[in-house]
C-alpha cells in the first residue's frame, strides 16, 4: 500500500496544515502532470501517469480530516485502503440497540402510513445528524492525541481500535440516517459529505 503521506513529505500525522498540503498538491501535479511529458518516452509517459494518478489518490485521501483517519486506519493495518475487508469492530452495543429501535419505529410507520409519523421521523433522524456530527468531531479531536502518540513513540494500537470503533459507528448512523431520509423522501442528509460505500 502506498503512503500517502509520504507521497506528500508529510509525517503519518492526522493534523495537517491544509493549505500546505494544497500546496504541494498543486506543486506535484505540475511536476507530474502527463500534459507536460507528452514528448517523453512512452515508459516516462506511463510513470508520469501513474504518478499523477497516485498524487490524487493521495490528495483525495489526506485532505478531508475524517477520510484522512479512515486512510490512516487501513495504512496501519497493512490494508490496501479504507474501503478493503478487514476486521470490523461492531458498534456499540448501546447504539446498536438504539438504532434497531429507530428501524423498527420506521417500518411501523411505513406499515401505518408515514404521514402521521413524518414530524417524529424528521425529529429522528435530526437527532442521529447532531449525533453523528459529535461523533465526527470527537474523531477529529482525537487527532491531537494520535500526533503527540507518533512524536512521544507511545503504543498507537488503543488509538487505532478507538478509531475503528467511532468510524463504525459513523458508519452506522449514517446508514440510519440514509434510511430516515429516503422513507421521508427527503434528499440525501445534506450535511453528509459521503454516501455509505
Amino acid at each position: 500500500m502506498s503512503d500517502y503521506f509520504a507521497v506528500f513529505g508529510l509525517p503519518r500525522k492526522l493534523q495537517v496544515d491544509e493549505a500546505e498540503l494544497r500546496r504541494r498538491f498543486y506543486e506535484l501535479s505540475r511536476r507530474h502532470h502527463p500534459d507536460f511529458h507528452q514528448l517523453a518516452a512512452d515508459h516516462e509517459q506511463a510513470a508520469a501517469l501513474a504518478s499523477s494518478a497516485e498524487v490524487n489518490r493521495a490528495y483525495r485521501a489526506l485532505r478531508d480530516p475524517l477520510s484522512r483517519v479512515e486512510y490512516l486506519v487501513a495504512l496501519e493495518e497493512g490494508r490496501d485502503g479504507p474501503g478493503q475487508p478487514a476486521h470490523k469492530p461492531k458498534p456499540p452495543m448501546d447504539l446498536l440497540a438504539e438504532m434497531m429501535e429507530v428501524q423498527e419505529a420506521l417500518e411501523e410507520a411505513r406499515d401505518a402510513g408515514l404521514d402521521a409519523a413524518r414530524e417524529r421521523l424528521a425529529a429522528e433522524r435530526q437527532r442521529l445528524i447532531e449525533r453523528r456530527a459529535g461523533t465526527e468531531a470527537e474523531i477529529a479531536r482525537r487527532g491531537a492525541a494520535w500526533d503527540a502518540a507518533v512524536e512521544h513513540g507511545d503504543n498507537r494500537v488503543p488509538l487505532i481500535a478507538w478509531f475503528k470503533e467511532a468510524l463504525a459507528a459513523r458508519a452506522y448512523l449514517r446508514t440510519v440516517i440514509d434510511d430516515l431520509s429516503d422513507a421521508l423522501g427527503e434528499d440525501q442528509d445534506a450535511h453528509a459529505p459521503h454516501r455509505r460505500h
